[in-house]
């Protein structure tokens, strides 16, 4: 996402889950800073509905398999607020919410990634079956605004848990992208399965997860890539411990050194995390 600001300076989505907390790339949707509440607690807001707030440390913040700190320590914190669903009858509620990062974009004076979201969220079959339609407004502070860096971007997330394993898949669609580089589409896909063989006692589990996506960028030469297109993939684990999550994820894509402007931003690597939502 970035490679076009840094190579005109010679250098290139929380997401809190419904079950843990999750941030930008290195674990499960890196894609989307979400805003659902924890299951086993419940921050009472206002009209009966729920606040939700978590942070996490990372070695690396990387968005759609890019690093946006120059493969080096991330920090990030989210806060939201969701409402009681609408009825038992429409298990409908709406939600709001921030995330930010620290970010490394040399030269530019950008200090961090604010992003403000709200959407919809609808759980049916007893919570088996969900499906989120969002929107985020990615705001970078301390950028020019000749740099055109704050874009907007919709999402439509479905996922079903069938109990061994949670299948998620998501499109999502930017008017004009980071760096006034056009239409954006990003299709992403995911596996999550819990090793429950894997029982110390209630406070301590492990699960695992692959996933892939797919960014189209009309004006790619805005956005600093080679082509119109990019792959990016992870697989990783998630250790449950006491209500911290601990990360370790490989991530990669299919943009060598050379299109990634000779950084190794694209490249693949091992991202680490702790996290911990209230």
């Amino acid at each position: 996402m970035l490679l076009k600001k840094i190579a005109t300076l010679s250098v290139a989505l929380i997401t809190i889950c419904a079950t843990a907390p999750v941030f930008a790339q290195g674990t499960p949707d890196p894609q989307q800073p979400s805003v659902t509440p924890p299951e086993k607690e419940a921050w009472k807001g206002p009209f009966g509905g729920t606040f939700t707030a978590g942070f996490a440390i990372l070695n690396d913040y990387s968005y759609r398999g890019i690093s946006q700190t120059q493969r080096e320590i991330a920090v990030q914190a989210a806060f939201g607020y969701e409402t009681p669903t609408v009825s038992a009858q429409i298990p409908l509620s709406a939600y709001v919410g921030a995330w930010g990062s620290n970010v490394n974009f040399p030269g530019t004076g950008t200090t961090a990634e604010i992003d403000l979201l709200t959407g919809l969220r609808l759980k049916t079959l007893e919570d088996k079956l969900t499906f989120d339609l969002g929107y985020i407004r990615y705001n970078y502070l301390s950028a020019a605004s000749s740099l055109f860096y704050d874009f907007s971007e919709f999402g439509l997330v479905g996922g079903y848990d069938f109990g061994v394993a949670q299948l998620q898949a998501a499109v999502r669609y930017s008017p004009n992208f980071f760096a006034n580089s056009g239409i954006a589409w990003y299709k992403w896909a995911q596996v999550t399965v819990p090793f429950s063989f894997i029982k110390v006692n209630e406070n301590v589990a492990v699960k695992g997860f692959a996933a892939a996506g797919n960014q189209y960028v009309e004006r790619f030469t805005n956005y600093g890539i080679p082509t119109d297109n990019y792959w990016d993939w992870q697989i990783g684990l998630v250790l449950s411990v006491y209500g911290f999550d601990l990360t370790a994820a490989y991530t990669d894509t299919n943009i060598d050194v050379a299109g990634c402007l000779n950084t190794q931003n694209c490249q693949g690597r091992v991202i680490f995390g702790i996290s911990k939502a209230f």
